[in-house]
């Protein structure tokens, strides 16, 4: 059964980084795109189909359509042929069997987008969205291929411990996993998978740091909840310039409130501020209701975005509370900049003249509808586009109007100084 879990892994994971963020744009999707027979009666009591419900997906494979010819009786052949006259009967799952089909059903369609999460994936998904979940406290990355720690975050149980940015991670132990691995080709999603943990429990990290020798050694740390903030201000000064610098890493649960604390924040150093940098680097995106609740706070009136559906078109305007439309500002993307982070430098930049700098943004510009599963995994299916004020689709991601790179050789943020010269 190994075999299934890891084509399920294959199908799900490469879009599992941005389906945390962007995928999960439902609260304004509309669902009348899937056929009846998906609605929640069948998910009640034990997960049966109930009767009714048979026949109403009978009624739907009887439509003439390519649907309708399709055998299903070649799908459980090929089931009982692998319970059958598989080698190891042992190694079958028929839960895992299931998510694998269904991951392979949702990879048909040819969209990254269109996916199944398996319980657990879900779970860290919604986690991501949260901004709150049970692990040690560090944001991973690679350095020459090796998994390693980018930073540990601020008075997080991995900084308490002395975990280091730079550090590599070349052993992950945790004995309530039964987990005892190098890390040798891991995913990022898989070490997040093995990092995290319940609160309370101990997982013990194998690192090598340049400056500490050439003997690794390890660090146990026990895991706490990790609240990330996903909006951030701090005021910078530049060129006899000083300006709010917002950074916001994502829309989630959390955003809302700080977002509006933000806001309250900025508008308590209007005197002193001569303007603001929105910055939105490497943001992947999260819930659509939060990008037009952000560029409403800069737009008073008209449209923000326009979703353009398979049976029909909606556009969605500004609230009109523009909060901070009276102050100059200019926005920060770059290619990890995606789907609702899109929406607002899209439409501040078609309705205000907004200056973008960065580069160009990842162009993630589809909706997905959400809808639980029975299982407790989801489906996330694409079933309409994003299309910015101008007319022209997000799916062909934002060009800047000041292409700036940040310099690896140097401490300083070339791309934010950019910003804020321009607000100058």
């Amino acid at each position: 059964m190994k075999a299934f879990a890891t084509i399920s892994r294959l199908i799900v994971i490469p879009v599992l980084i941005l389906i945390a963020g962007s995928l999960l744009q439902y609260r304004y999707n509309v669902t009348q795109f899937y056929p009846d027979f998906l609605l929640p009666e069948t998910q009640q009591g034990s997960g049966d189909v109930s009767p009714g419900t048979v026949a109403r997906l009978l009624n739907y494979r009887s439509q003439p359509d390519s649907y309708s010819t399709i055998d299903f009786d070649v799908f459980w052949q090929a089931w009982e042929l692998i319970e059958r006259t598989y080698v190891d009967p042992s190694q079958l799952d028929a839960e895992i069997m299931v998510d694998g089909a269904i991951a392979g059903m949702a990879a048909a369609a040819g969209d990254p987008y269109t996916a199944y999460l398996p319980p657990e994936d879900k779970e860290r998904s919604a986690q991501d969205l949260a901004g709150s979940f049970y692990g040690v406290g560090i944001e991973l990355g690679y350095v020459d291929g090796v998994l390693a720690v980018v930073a540990p975050l601020d008075g997080t149980p991995a900084a308490q411990a002395g975990v280091q940015a730079g550090d590599l991670i070349l052993r992950v132990q945790d004995p309530a996993k039964d987990l005892d691995e190098q890390t040798t080709n891991w995913s990022l999603s898989y070490a997040v998978d093995k990092i995290r943990g319940p609160r309370n429990s101990e997982v013990v990290l194998t690192l090598f740091r340049d400056t500490n020798g050439q003997e690794p050694f390890e660090v146990p740390i026990v895991r706490d909840e990790i609240v990330v903030e996903s909006v951030v201000v701090n005021f910078e000064e530049h060129a006899d310039t000083r300006v709010a610098h917002v950074k916001l890493s994502r829309f989630g649960d959390r955003t809302e409130g700080e977002w509006d604390a933000a806001v309250a924040e900025i508008l308590s150093e209007r005197n002193n501020i001569d303007g603001i940098v929105l910055d939105m680097r490497n943001n992947p995106g999260g819930y659509f209701d939060g990008a037009i609740d952000v560029a409403s706070d800069f737009i008073a009136n008209g449209v923000v975005v326009s979703q353009a559906g398979r049976d029909s078109n909606q556009d969605f305007r500004s609230t009109g509370q523009a909060r901070l439309q009276a102050i100059p500002h200019s926005i920060l993307v770059n290619g990890g900049s995606a789907s609702a982070s899109e929406i607002v430098a899209g439409a501040m930049r078609d309705q205000l003249g907004s200056q973008l700098v960065g580069t160009k943004t990842f162009g993630k510009g589809s909706v997905q509808d959400r809808r639980e599963l029975p299982n407790g995994g989801a489906m996330h299916i694409t079933i309409a586009k994003w299309i910015m004020p101008s007319g022209v689709s997000i799916e062909e991601g934002i060009t800047v109007d000041e292409e700036v790179e940040n310099d690896p050789e140097t401490e300083e943020d070339e791309q934010l100084l950019r910003a804020i010269e321009l607000i100058q």
